[in-house]
């Protein structure tokens, strides 16, 4: 009878030890690649596991590491050329020069492709780390009588990153407030983006769009305020063409001083539908995209 005890005693201490074991071995680790900012819109420093709040589907989720984001960002820095570009072309120029400064040259590896989006989403210069090369390509010019094809050229970038396979992917908009001719949905353009982990960024020049009485003015509207956010990405408008260049170098400083936010999850047959990042520091502006899963 001591010896049944004895097994039973034994058994129950394998089954609690296979309990605490089996969950810890079915716990993946996925990346958020993070951006935060404090009141001034300069990136915030230091900061450690302790400072964020991941939840998946408003499940919160255990941070195991936060570390400076190393990987090389693949640029598409899309310019908006058409007609209503014309007044404000020479400040989008320079704007484009600084982010294109900005974020390549000095040792960073990342490559950026230059695309304007007058009468069709046309590429400049193809993805390169060549500084040079893309300064020159920066000679931008407006398009009389023409209008955007923005949402085409987003559209297409993403699918031009699946193709590419591209690590870290990251969309630039150049925008202006006038006529929108893309034919494409909110649910197609964010779906493409989201397929390849990509963040959307837009700076447009003037107030937010007018058109929302047409498909494509609606269209638009909706992929700049919402998409923005919710591939981890931002949304500015600057009333002066002559404070692009401002705006476009800050958001470079925030994508080349981004964190890559480590935490773990479950192994579920159901991927999460909503991951959100925040911090619990009250002073602080966060933005995350998660990494794409590799399989």
């Amino acid at each position: 009878m001591m010896e049944r005890r004895s097994q039973l005693a034994g058994a129950s201490v394998v089954l609690v030890l296979l309990a605490f074991a089996v969950p810890h071995a079915q716990t993946l680790q996925r990346g958020i690649y993070t951006s935060v900012l404090d009141k001034s819109g300069t990136p915030v420093p230091n900061l450690t596991p302790a400072d964020f709040v991941v939840r998946e589907d408003n499940i919160a989720r255990e941070v195991l590491r936060v570390e400076p984001a190393t990987t090389p960002i693949q640029f598409a820095l899309l310019v908006d050329n058409s007609s209503a570009s014309g007044r404000s072309i020479r400040d989008i120029r320079e704007a484009t020069s600084e982010f294109i400064k900005a974020v390549t040259g000095s040792g960073m590896k990342n490559e950026l492709a230059l695309i304007t989006v007058a009468e069709r989403p046309t590429i400049l210069v193809d993805y390169t780390t060549d500084q040079a090369k893309l300064l020159k390509g920066a000679a931008i010019f407006s398009q009389p009588s023409s209008g955007a094809y923005m949402l085409d050229g987003i559209f297409e970038t993403a699918r031009g990153f699946k193709k590419r396979e591209a690590p870290r992917p990251v969309i630039v908009g150049i925008a202006t407030n006038g006529p929108e001719f893309s034919t494409r949905y909110r649910d197609q353009v964010i779906g493409a983006l989201n397929d390849v982990g990509a963040s959307l960024h837009i700076i447009m020049i003037g107030p937010p769009p007018t058109d929302i009485t047409t498909n494509e003015g609606r269209e638009r509207a909706y992929i700049y305020s919402d998409g923005t956010e919710i591939t981890g990405g931002r949304y500015d408008n600057v009333l002066a063409a002559s404070a692009m260049a401002m705006r476009l170098k800050q958001l470079a400083d925030e994508l080349t001083h981004q964190y890559l936010v480590t935490y773990a999850r479950p192994q579920t047959l159901i991927p999460p539908e909503h991951i959100k990042i925040t911090s619990k520091r009250a002073d602080v502006t966060v933005r995350g995209t998660p990494v794409k899963a590799t399989k």
